[in-house]
């Protein structure tokens, strides 16, 4: 029997530490997913946005990750995890609260601007909870122990996805209007109906800065353990190590392509239901797919974690990889409510891929993971370039989804689930390079 099969994923001792720690992660899943629809809803709020404007949304959250992750780094190697998780809730709670006067001021800039905040917030709090999860027990588990604690992140997904729809998208009074009939409505009708929409979309966020508040708080209160020391390593040291490390170059590279192909596929499944609405008599809502797609990717989570006990978790990952790949294939080639289905599948394959490449790209590193963690962060940046690319193809022929239609019969829509499919097959190609240091 195996070392790994021994060892336990989170002894007992460390049980209550790890439960506090998890809980972040959902808190960041709620965060990401109900931004997520936002892309469309500023689009029917404020109908003189481009699609590539909209997409911005995802930009500006993104790009906080980015900006953020090394100084985040820094700080918890100077002071401790501790301290990086509460001044990472901090920042959240305040990009929350921005939404309030963002909403007075009717500025679409000034919504970025809170976002961004938001997610300086997030990536101090990723920074700092991922390797923490890691060294929170025994070395031969801690990519399986950071699958099962990333697992609750699409619980905290699916919780920002219902709010989304329940309280967001449902109570958009925009959304009564066609594009055209909206055009013509009078100036004072206008300015009351963008009023009470852009008031709908920031109350979730005001709401989540309450509950990010109380949770700092019990934080504050809670002992986090401090994990083993390892010998100081300079600045520049673990710079030069962790340039030297192929594995872990390419495990920034396919975390970008990772985020990316999520945050892609996430984002732009509410256009790909808007065309398909509307090319064939259909009335589906997208956020209901949507939802089906986050249960998907959390029964992936287990499955993947549950897989990794007998394989290796790099051939999991090259196995999940190119099978999303096939699946995004699928949401270009297939028509109808098939190519929807197969839009969706592609959840439950994105599911173990960011914490198994955290994983395996900080494999047997030392007082260096803390930098490295800073890197791998960093890649999330790849929600912010992707969407804007995707949105870019949407833009080709115009505003709509299908102006132009490629060999015929596919659609700029469709078409551009082509860059998921490059981005996850980036991932398997990673997984396949790596099954022998796993």
């Amino acid at each position: 029997m195996s070392t790994q099969t021994k060892s336990p994923i989170v002894s007992k001792e460390l049980l209550f530490p790890f439960v506090i720690i998890t809980s972040l992660f959902a808190l960041w899943g709620i965060a990401n997913d109900l931004t997520n629809p936002m892309v469309s809803a500023f689009k029917k709020v404020m109908p003189e946005l481009s699609n590539l404007q909209a997409s911005l949304v995802q930009s500006a959250f993104y790009f906080g990750y980015f900006f953020m992750a090394l100084p985040a780094a820094l700080f918890i190697r100077k002071y401790s995890y501790k301290s990086g998780i509460v001044l990472g809730l901090l920042l959240y709670a305040i990009g929350a609260f921005m939404f309030y006067p963002a909403a007075a001021f009717k500025d679409f800039n000034f919504f970025l601007i809170s976002l961004w905040v938001i997610t300086c917030g997030l990536s101090f709090l990723e920074t700092t909870a991922n390797p923490l999860i890691l060294a929170l027990g025994d070395k031969t588990t801690a990519t399986r122990r950071l699958n099962l604690a990333q697992a609750f992140n699409p619980v905290g997904s699916l919780t920002g996805m219902i709010i989304a729809q329940v309280f967001v998208l449902s109570a958009l009074r925009s959304d009564d209007y066609s594009a055209t009939e909206y055009a013509v409505l009078p100036v004072n009708e206008l300015a009351s109906i963008r009023e009470n929409d852009l008031s709908v979309i920031s109350l979730p966020y005001i709401a989540l800065g309450v509950l990010v508040l109380v949770i700092m708080a019990i934080i504050v209160f809670t002992k986090i353990p401090k994990t083993p020391e390892e010998d100081k390593m300079s600045l520049g040291a673990s710079f030069k190590k962790l340039f030297a490390n192929k594995y872990y170059i390419g495990g920034v590279v396919a975390q970008a392509a990772c985020v990316g192909s999520q945050i892609m596929c996430w984002t732009f499944i509410f256009q790909y239901v808007d065309n398909l609405n509307a090319t064939h008599g259909l009335n589906i809502t997208a956020t209901n797919y949507n939802i089906a797609a986050m249960i998907l990717f959390l029964s992936g989570r287990w499955i993947g974690t549950g897989l990794m006990k007998k394989m290796n978790p790099s051939k999991v990952l090259m196995i999940f990889g190119f099978s999303g790949a096939v699946c995004a294939i699928g949401a270009v080639l297939l028509t109808g409510v098939i190519g929807l289905i197969s839009l969706v599948a592609i959840s439950i394959f994105m599911s173990i891929m960011f914490p198994t490449i955290y994983g395996i790209a900080l494999k047997d590193m030392g007082d260096e993971a803390k930098i490295g963690s800073a890197g791998l962060v960093m890649a999330i940046v790849g929600g912010a370039f992707m969407p804007p690319v995707q949105a870019a193809v949407l833009d080709l022929g115009g505003d709509g989804f299908n102006d132009i239609m490629f060999l015929g019969v596919i659609p700029e829509v469709k078409l551009s689930f082509l860059l998921p499919m490059l981005c996850l097959s980036i991932v398997g190609f990673y997984g396949f390079k790596t099954i022998k240091r796993s």
